[in-house]
Formats: C-alpha cells, structure tokens, sequence
C-alpha cells in the first residue's frame, strides 16, 4: 500500500511536491505502532505562518521530509486503519495533529480514554499539544459542520483566547482601545470576540478595502477602518497593538504614528508573509512575539487539572454562533485540490468568509 504526502520547499512556499511511499500494514507496522488515515484537514493562513516559521518553532520536524522539502502540519481527523497497539482499536476516530498528507504513522503514548499522545522521538520537544490526540468517536461537537468548525477554528480560538487572557492578566497595560491587524483572519476577529465581549474596550480592526464588508458584519469590532487610513487615529490616547499581519512596513508606521501612547506591541501571526525584522528604535513598546506555551504552562500550573480547557471550551460555546453567521465550509480533495487551495491561501486569494476542509485523497 502507498501514501502520499504534500510538501513545499523551505526555502520557496511557492515550489511543492507530492511524494509518494510505501506504508506499513499491519503485518509490518512495529509494535505499538498505529497506521491512521487522515481524512480530512482544515487549511488557513495560520498554515502558511507554520511554514514560515518552520525552522524557528520545530514545525518541520514534526512530520519528516526529504531533504529541504517539508510537511505543513495541519488541524484535522484521521481514523485507525491498522493498529499494534493494545489499547487503539481499528477504527477509532482522532483529532488533532497530521501532516498534510494521506497516511500517518503514530507511535501512540499516554493513552487514556480521552486522548492520547504521539511518543514518536523525532515529535519530541516541541509544546506538547502539537503531539496530543482527542479520541472523538461519535462526539457531536467534532462530526460534521462542528467538527469543521473544531478543525479550522478551535486551535486557532485557543491563540486567541491566550491573547486575550494575557492583556487581561496585565491589565491591558493600562489602555482601553486595542487595535488587531489582519482583522479578517480567524486569529484576529477569534479574539475580537473575545474582547468585544468584555464590554469596555474599543476594538479596532486594521484590514483591506476587499474584507471591510466582511469585518464590519462580524459585529465584533467597535470601529473597522482600512491600513491606508491608521493616521485617522487620534495619538495620544493609551493604545494596544496585535499583529496579525505580520508587516515590517505596517508595524513602523503604527508605532511612528502612536508613539509613546503605544503600551504594547505583540507579533502574533504572519499573514502578510513580510517578518521583516526592522524593529530597532521603534518609538513605543518594543514589538515581541506572544509565544502561546508560556501562558498555556502558566495557567495549567495556577488553574489546576482541566483549568485551561474548561474555560476555553465555555469560551468556545460562546463563538459558535459567530460561526454559523460567518463562515461558509467548502470542502476539496485530491492532490490538485489541495495544491490549489493552498496557492491561492499563499497568495491570500482565499476569501475570509469561506473555511477550507482539505483532504489528498
């Protein structure tokens, strides 16, 4: 039996490859090994900012490639084809994790009745959910819109709620308006909601002319206006900055324009594709990347067994309806599919209220 695997070259996104290989079955697959076929898999630019940073954060180790090509992981579901593993039966459902890819090979750990972890070395150390997987089986919230929605939305929603639990731990360094670049991305208006919610923030969104329409009707942000209009702000007032876009440009002129006024400026995503690190005697906050471990492994200690997770799944509850309003799901399979879908997330042609349910079979 064959599989196939999705790669791009680390050193030009725009260069793929499909690659084909043999798998085991269950005659050959190693003891305690477990063979899953990935179903189907949510992409969105958050993908291309995990290629992006591939090398920095461990990305590509996750899933190997040959030699300078790599495996984009991705949110999504597979099912348990061949199993040596006592405790994983054939069958079985799992979500979490997968390369962008037909086929995976797991080595699985820790093994519970809701979870398991991947034990495989070459996935070691790295933030510990990357390697974790919920044993969803029949669970409504993860089969069929829901489960898109869990796919695209739900690991994305989890940046955004350490976002917004982070500003608020620090007080949200004492401002009241908070400014979100990139405000169509599902990071951004994941926390706008967030922030919307609290009832005594101005949130404003920074976004294109194409996707105002789209900002405007998520009803998340106090004010959306257009990059070529951020001098419209007025100056003095005590402001935050969220970068979801990831702009070198942009960033500089944020902060020449707000200057001292700008209490803090957190780089969160790279949906510009422009990490230019030209971030030197900037006036203001000095920008520094929100790195989501270190508050996940915060919060864990101080909110004890389930802290994180039971917050975020009320959180959660409470963005479902957002969804059902946004998002449109369309799904795509087969290598030329997916090799369209993610040329046109690279060149950000994807349209910000369409979510993208991929599989390469």
């Amino acid at each position: 039996m064959k599989g196939s695997s999705f790669t791009v070259a680390r050193d030009d996104l725009a260069r793929t490859a499909l690659i084909e290989r043999d798998l085991p079955d269950a005659g050959t697959l190693d003891d305690g090994a477990v063979l899953l076929g990935v179903d189907r898999f949510a992409f969105t630019a958050n993908n291309i900012t995990y290629a992006m940073l591939g090398d920095q954060l461990g990305y590509w180790q996750l899933f190997p490639a040959p030699e300078g090509f790599g495996i984009i992981p991705v949110w999504g579901f597979g099912n348990v084809i061949a199993s040596n593993h006592p405790q994983v039966a054939i069958g079985e459902r799992l979500f979490g994790y997968f390369p962008m890819a037909t086929h995976l090979v797991i080595e699985p750990s820790h093994v519970g009745d809701r979870g398991l972890r991947d034990g495989a070395a070459h996935r070691q150390g790295v933030a510990p959910v990357y390697n974790a997987y919920t044993r969803v089986g029949d669970d409504p919230a993860f089969n069929g819109q829901q489960g898109d929605y869990q796919a695209l939305l739900r690991p994305l929603f989890m940046l955004s709620f350490l976002v917004d639990d982070f500003l608020a731990e620090q007080s949200f360094f004492g401002a009241r308006r908070v400014i979100l670049s990139s405000a169509s991305s599902k990071t951004a208006f994941g926390l706008a909601h967030l922030l919307h919610a609290r009832g005594d923030l101005e949130v404003i969104g920074l976004t294109s002319e194409a996707n105002t329409a789209f900002v405007e009707r998520l009803g998340c942000y106090t004010r959306t206006i257009g990059y070529d209009q951020l001098q419209s702000l007025p100056a003095g007032e005590p402001v935050l900055y969220v970068d979801m876009a990831g702009s070198a440009a942009l960033r500089q002129r944020l902060h020449a324009h707000f200057g001292a006024a700008l209490r803090y400026s957190g780089r969160v995503g790279l949906t510009h594709q422009d990490s230019g690190e030209h971030d030197t005697e900037l006036p203001g906050a000095a920008p520094s990347w929100f790195f989501a471990p270190d508050q996940i492994r915060k919060r864990a200690k101080e909110w004890g067994p389930g802290g994180v997770e039971q917050r975020l799944a009320t959180a959660w509850t409470g963005l479902v309806p957002l969804l059902d309003r946004s998002l449109t799901i369309t799904t795509r399979a087969g290598p030329e599919a997916v090799e369209q879908a993610y040329r046109e997330t690279l060149a950000g042609a994807v349209p910000p209220d369409q979510g993208l349910m991929l599989a390469l079979r």
